[in-house]
């Protein structure tokens, strides 16, 4: 009886054993189907998964070579896996199904017929291929392994972009029967031969896709009053730049990007040099009551800049700004402020009275500001105005709020008032006259 127990206890651990294995899953990978048979590809190699149907053309390819593709700024060379191993194509009018992989350093994108599952298996389960299997090249089969009643063929994907030592010596054009070689030619031909056309339907769709990821990243949203310099930036941008760098992956890289938008002197004093700029654009006023919005005024630097401006401008003028920002910390800390001499251009100093814990503004100055906590796309109750200024804020408001706040400043402008705008951003429309001069933008409306 003893023995009968050890016995069964060994079988039983066998058992067990056996189930173990079946249970481990040391190998995933990503099934699919060419030509009516299930393939797989090691996980590890799979960068994602897309669909597509445009894919610009190179000349000279090899017949497998659909040609490149625009993956978010990275240009990719594609190839139709069902066409590689000379297996029937089925013509369809949807987008083709593409396996994304990277292989070492390059990525490369392959067209399938059907992306099915990922699929967990024990890598001691996978058997040798068979020339069984001889409608595609043997030697890009690492393997066959049985899974729920379902055969998969795995493709060794690394051998098939990568070309031999023996390839390598063949003259150029000479291929294999499996056609790496040719494949590799033709990724080679891909960076040199695309035509103008073609390199500007590439650009264009880089484009595009930064276009969109600045309003996710930045809340900056490109639009008429700011296309051009989105274009210029770019130009320069892909100048210093190629593939996946084009991209703007993070707020870092997106801050990268604008960081040649913003006007002179956002976040401190305007210069002595741009504000005698400011003052030689600034028009002759109908009335010495001169109302003016300053939106944005942020901690008030701005505002108290663009105040002793236009003390020294019109001397008979009074004055009144309007100061708005959404941040209310800075708005309202900006009456309070006390500054050292040092920092103080010399247009403001015949302003600035000495206290005891440094300079501030003097009373006059103090009382032509009115610094107010506010939303710019909620209402806006205020008198006729002579002067807006709203320097770097329309390109980061939603597209339609942008216009619908250009269509506020012709209401609330009297005749012959002007807007000064960042140096990037263009008032669209005939009912705008530009009089400004590089760096300052000003646009005068008249009813």
């Amino acid at each position: 009886m003893a023995m009968i127990k050890d016995l069964a206890q060994v079988n039983a651990e066998l058992q067990e054993q056996k189930e173990r294995i079946v249970d481990t899953v040391d190998f995933k990978m990503v099934t699919f189907s060419l030509a009516g048979k299930e393939y797989g590809v090691d996980i590890m190699n799979l960068k994602e998964i897309a669909r597509a149907d445009k894919f610009t053309y190179v000349p000279n390819a090899a017949s497998f070579v659909r040609g490149v593709y625009n993956l978010r700024g990275d240009i990719i060379p594609i190839i139709d896996l069902r066409m590689f191993f000379h297996l029937p194509v089925e013509k369809k009018d949807t987008q083709e199904n593409m396996l994304i992989l990277r292989i070492g350093d390059r990525v490369y994108g392959t067209i399938v017929d059907k992306i099915d599952k990922v699929v967990g298996i024990n890598s001691e389960h996978v058997q040798p291929p068979h020339p069984i299997f001889g409608d595609i090249n043997i030697k890009y089969i690492s393997g066959v392994v049985e899974k729920q009643g379902e055969l998969y063929i795995i493709l060794d994907v690394i051998r098939i972009f990568t070309q031999s030592d023996e390839e390598k010596q063949k003259p150029r054009g000479v291929v294999d029967s499996g056609g790496a070689a040719a494949y590799l030619a033709a990724t080679e031909t891909v960076k040199g031969a695309m035509t103008l056309e073609e390199k500007t339907t590439i650009s264009d769709s880089v484009f595009s896709f930064i276009k969109e990821s600045l309003p996710t990243l930045k809340q900056f949203y490109p639009s008429d009053l700011n296309e051009e310099w989105v274009r210029r930036r770019f130009a320069d941008w892909s100048m210093s730049r190629s593939g996946e760098e084009l991209q703007l992956k993070s707020v870092q890289e997106a801050e990268e990007y604008l960081s040649t938008f913003y006007s002179p002197h956002s976040s401190g004093f305007w210069s002595d040099d741009y504000a005698a700029k400011v003052r030689a654009v600034l028009p002759a006023l109908s009335s010495n009551n001169i109302q003016v919005w300053n939106i944005g005024c942020g901690k008030g630097y701005e505002t108290f800049s663009f105040a002793c401006i236009l003390k020294s401008h019109y001397p008979g003028g009074n004055i009144k700004i309007w100061a708005n920002d959404n941040d209310i910390m800075a708005v309202s800390q900006a009456p309070n402020m006390t500054f050292d001499l040092e920092d103080i251009p010399d247009y403001c100093r015949a302003f600035m009275t000495k206290g005891r814990n440094g300079y501030s503004f003097n009373q006059g100055i103090k009382d032509s500001i009115v610094f107010e906590y506010h939303d710019v796309l909620h209402d806006n109750p205020l008198p006729d105005l002579d002067i807006i200024l709203i320097r770097d804020v329309i390109s980061f408001l939603p597209v339609a709020e942008q216009f619908k706040l250009v269509d506020d400043f012709k209401e609330k402008l009297k005749n012959r008032g002007f807007v000064i705008s960042g140096k990037n951003e263009v008032l669209p429309g005939f009912d705008w006259e530009s009089i400004g001069k590089e760096p300052v933008s000003v646009y005068l409306h008249s009813r």
